[in-house]
């Protein structure tokens, strides 16, 4: 074959070695020997040290670098023996005439003009962004088409849910005006919020041609609750508030998605992730502003009710629906009307 392999072998078979036209020696750093297989032992020899006839060479060489078993190959029995390090094996190969070809060699420029234009990468990939897009885009639809019975489990599990939701809620008829309906009105939109972050994904799919492939997926499934749901619960009935709650809830879905391939691929382990993904999904719900009002989380931790997403998305789905012609007014009490809306929010 007219190609150059490098190829790191410990110990191999004599048959292996003798496959091999020049072979590279490095230890501790330093390379003690670079250049055909024929003269190694002529430079070993040179050094003062011989293989044995029935001593196969790649353990000779394995061997004789060895500060353990270097001594039993010393064979000028006129000077007396001492330890021979790697670096002095490199000093020794420098003045071997292997060597100091080599040197030479190095020496001289190389002549550019006959190198092969496609030898050397002039761009960081061989191919073009959009060949990279659409090759990791082919990948990620092969995956999702492999997974194909888990988007059929979690759209039948998102129907069923949005059945039960719509059964929970189901006011088609309830007035607008009542503040007292709130609350209900409220617990019906928190619960379509959450239902969003449950999607969660694997480590891997943090790239854009996963991002592309669900947008699909979030929007089918965000469709089929909002159909489901919205008018069965009785959410304000003008078509914009129906297709910009789609959009809020699309939003958070795509906002999950996000947070848990971010957190993925901070944890870079299943323990790691798994552990940082439950307490910020704890930390995301409990600052959300439902479970636990803005007005009681302790000032120290207020940081938290506005960076958690979930209050933006729970903000965004109860201004839509509160901030109508037939918005909230007040019961007819003691309490005035902020005072009603300080209990309810």
């Amino acid at each position: 074959m007219d190609v150059t392999m490098i190829i790191s072998l410990l110990q191999p078979a004599p048959e292996t070695f003798e496959l091999f036209d020049n072979i590279i020696l490095v230890s501790e750093g330093h390379i003690v020997y670079q250049g055909p297989r024929e003269n190694v032992i002529e430079f070993f020899e040179s050094v003062g040290f011989k293989c044995p006839e029935r001593k196969g060479v790649a353990d000779f060489l394995q061997e004789v670098i060895s500060r353990k078993d270097q001594e039993q190959y010393w064979f000028k029995k006129n000077e007396l023996y001492r330890y021979i390090s790697a670096l002095e094996f490199s000093d020794y190969f420098k003045n071997f005439h292997i060597g100091q070809n080599l040197s030479e060699e190095l020496g001289n420029p190389y002549d550019r003009s006959k190198t092969h234009p496609a030898a050397l990468a002039k761009k960081m990939y061989g191919i073009s962004n959009w060949e990279l897009f659409k090759a990791c885009f082919a990948r990620e639809w092969l995956l999702m088409k492999r997974n194909s019975p888990l988007y059929i489990f979690k759209t039948t599990q998102i129907t069923i849910m949005s059945i039960i939701s719509m059964t929970i809620f189901w006011r088609t008829k309830m007035k607008h005006g009542r503040l007292e309906d709130g609350g209900k009105f409220y617990g019906a939109l928190f619960f379509s919020l959450i239902n969003r972050d449950f999607l969660l994904h694997p480590a891997w799919a943090f790239c854009l041609p996963i991002s592309v492939l669900r947008i699909p997926v979030s929007l089918i499934e965000s469709g089929i609750w909002i159909i489901l749901t919205y008018y069965t619960i009785g959410f304000a009935p003008a078509a914009s508030r129906f297709f910009r709650q789609l959009l809020a809830l699309f939003s958070v879905h795509q906002m999950a998605l996000s947070l848990f391939r971010f957190i993925a691929a901070l944890g870079r382990t299943q323990i790691v992730a798994s552990t940082l993904g439950t307490f910020t999904l704890l930390l995301v719900f409990v600052l959300g502003g439902f479970i636990v009002a803005k007005d009681d989380i302790e000032p120290w931790m207020i940081w938290g009710y506005y960076i958690s997403p979930m209050m933006y998305g729970q903000n965004a789905l109860s201004s839509m629906n509160f901030l109508t012609k037939d918005g909230v007014h007040p019961i007819l009490t003691q309490e005035s009307l902020n005072l009603q809306l300080e209990r309810l929010f």
